[in-house]
């Protein structure tokens, strides 16, 4: 098989999280089909080479929201396996092949997404929007209920967490159908409210 050519056996557009049963200590590794067959985030800590291979014969591209751990350990497997580049925001970080720029167009699945750069959580988190598909990938900036993501790790700050947090409620809109997160359920009912409720929190 050609490097980059994934050939799908899903429907295009399927979001997919490969790590939804997963017991161990790991971000959600969201598998997106389409044409740019993409794997954003890798997980840690369990095989996600065979959960991808059991929906798709390859992988054209993996975006990093951000390079913890939980979101960064399958990298090398994954690379190793699919013969897969990575990118992210900060290529000086060895888990990122690529540069994403802030305000960058990016191909996932059947859809374009704007990546829009989200510190607070870590100084290299991205969250990639799309307006067509009206889909968030959140990382780990906010969670399902209004939850937020962590700052008392290093490179946490609370203040630019929640500016990140108003960034991206001003950048979807209320008409926001989908936002899949970095730990925990994804949010299909009313998410632009969920990020609203976390900008709140994080104010507290």
């Amino acid at each position: 098989m050609e490097r980059g050519k994934a050939r799908s056996r899903l429907l295009s557009g399927v979001i997919s999280n490969l790590a939804h049963d997963v017991q161990a200590f790991t971000s959600n590794a969201f598998l997106v089909t389409g044409e740019t067959t993409a794997l954003v985030d890798t997980g840690a800590n369990f095989d996600v080479v065979s959960r991808v291979r059991d929906r798709v014969d390859g992988l054209d591209r993996v975006y990093l929201t951000h390079t913890h751990t939980d979101h960064v350990g399958n990298v090398a497997a994954v690379r190793e396996a699919f013969d897969v580049e990575t990118w992210g925001f900060d290529p000086d970080r060895p888990e990122v092949d690529h540069a994403v720029e802030d305000g960058e167009t990016v191909r996932i699945g059947d859809d374009d997404y704007e990546a829009l750069h989200t510190p607070g959580h870590k100084d290299d988190h991205l969250c990639f929007y799309s307006r067509d598909a009206s889909v968030l990938f959140a990382g780990d900036l906010v969670f399902a209920d209004g939850a937020f993501g962590r700052t008392d790790l290093e490179e946490g700050d609370r203040a630019a967490l929640t500016a990140s947090i108003d960034r991206v409620r001003e950048t979807v809109g209320e008409d926001l159908s989908e936002m899949h997160t970095g730990h925990g359920p994804s949010v299909t009912q009313r998410p632009f409210e969920d990020v609203e409720l976390a900008g709140r929190a994080a104010r507290m």
